[in-house]
């Protein structure tokens, strides 16, 4: 623990109202004696924020800030990682790691606003938020003093962080039959904990709380299209909206036909394995749409190219380097690529299965008199010379064998 003198006197909290930055409050209050200014972002989470608003300043803090952060979180972070096509390990959407950023440098910018001298957040010791949130502090207020209780205090579990509530009558939703650690937002929906910390059990159907079970979901197929610009969603069935309308709506659609459901078991960046449950309806959608439209639009070695720095753009994003001149790089990369990649993509569901229904744009490469079974404008006779070129290299190597001996 710090010494008295160097304590931070003021210090802005990433606060949602969950278990964790519930009992932050209290402590940092408590271990430092300093004031604490909560900052909630609103970022579609579907929850009551002026309840969460109102809890923080009942349990200890001075002030609390809601933040409506819905519209540059969709325009500024959401749709650069569509355009990149960034999927983390294949599977994962991103959307815990796309929404850090967001809020931490909102907070970092109250804290400079109001000269505080701390910032501090809920995440755990050894998950990847922590990381996220801290290099998005030092990229935007590098001087001011970093407090991650979770690293500092003796609270080792959720039970002793309930227990922990419950001894300084702060109320919480969690208990011990319901232990799940959840992430909300305009994106998705995270599952952690409880069954789930045992790979070999499956979800319990309790746990997802936003997609209908393919089951129990209608039994006519739906039909949707999606239009983009530039690589950038701009449309739902021919109709424009904008970004956090267009998202809301698909996410709508999605999740009553029991489209974005995803289990897996993914590598942290500070290098274990973590098993996690995701709810990701509009944004499943999305990325399927895009990359249907992207095989039409996108010439064969900038798309082959693209694969290994959308790799990367996931990388970076899930590792928290946002605000990295690596990532803003790659925006322009992508930015260039992506100048072709408009037009619109059906999508038919039913009961958790997508199939694409069409796919058009005023820029499609696809050809028919090309690709037809009929020859058409396509001279066949021309690929005996371009097989020979292409099959130099495998042809010398026989004969080179031959000739040593």
């Amino acid at each position: 623990m710090k010494t008295q003198q160097n304590k931070p006197e003021k210090v802005v909290l990433a606060y949602s109202g969950g278990l964790d930055t519930s009992i932050i409050i209290p402590w940092l209050k408590e271990n430092y004696g300093c004031e604490v200014i909560a900052v909630i972002g609103d970022l579609g989470q579907q929850e009551d924020l002026e309840a969460a608003r109102k809890k923080a300043l009942a349990t200890g803090a001075s002030s609390a800030y809601v933040e409506d952060l819905r519209e540059e979180f969709v325009r500024d972070y959401i749709w650069p990682t569509l355009r990149a096509g960034a999927i983390y390990e294949h599977t994962y959407l991103l959307g815990t790691s796309m929404a850090r950023p967001v809020i931490a440098k909102r907070q970092a910018e109250i804290a400079l606003k109001l000269s505080a001298d701390g910032l501090s957040h809920g995440c755990t010791g050894k998950g990847n938020d922590q990381v996220r949130f801290e290099l998005a502090y030092k990229a935007i207020a590098p001087h001011v003093e970093i407090i991650a209780p979770w690293r500092e205090w003796d609270i080792h579990s959720r039970e002793d962080a309930i227990a922990y509530a419950q001894k300084h009558r702060v109320p919480v939703e969690q208990s011990k039959k319901n232990i799940y650690s959840r992430d909300r937002n305009i994106w998705h929906l995270s599952h952690e904990g409880g069954e789930l910390e045992d790979p070999a059990n499956a979800p319990s159907e309790a746990m997802w709380q936003w997609v209908v079970s393919p089951e129990k979901a209608p039994d006519k197929p739906e039909e949707v299209e999606i239009g983009f610009e530039s690589g950038t969603p701009v449309s739902v069935n021919g109709s424009k909206l904008p970004p956090v309308d267009l998202l809301n709506k698909l996410n709508e659609i999605a999740a009553t036909n029991g489209i974005g459901r995803t289990d897996l078991v993914e590598n942290r960046l500070v290098g274990m394995k973590s098993r996690g449950a995701y709810e990701t309806p509009g944004g499943t959608l999305l990325v399927k749409a895009h990359q249907e439209l992207e095989r039409l639009t996108v010439d064969r070695e900038t798309a082959h190219f693209q694969q290994a720095l959308s790799n990367r753009y996931a990388e970076l994003v899930y590792y928290g380097l946002w605000f990295s001149p690596l990532r803003e790089a790659l925006d322009g990369f992508f930015q260039v690529a992506q100048q072709r990649v408009t037009g619109a993509v059906g999508l038919k569901l039913w009961k958790g299965t997508l199939n694409v229904t069409k796919r058009v744009s005023p820029f499609s490469l696809y050809r028919a008199d090309l690709a037809s079974f009929t020859m058409g404008r396509y001279n066949p006779k021309d690929a005996e010379g371009f097989i020979n070129l292409f099959a130099l290299p495998v042809t010398v190597r026989p004969r080179a064998k031959a000739e040593t001996k």
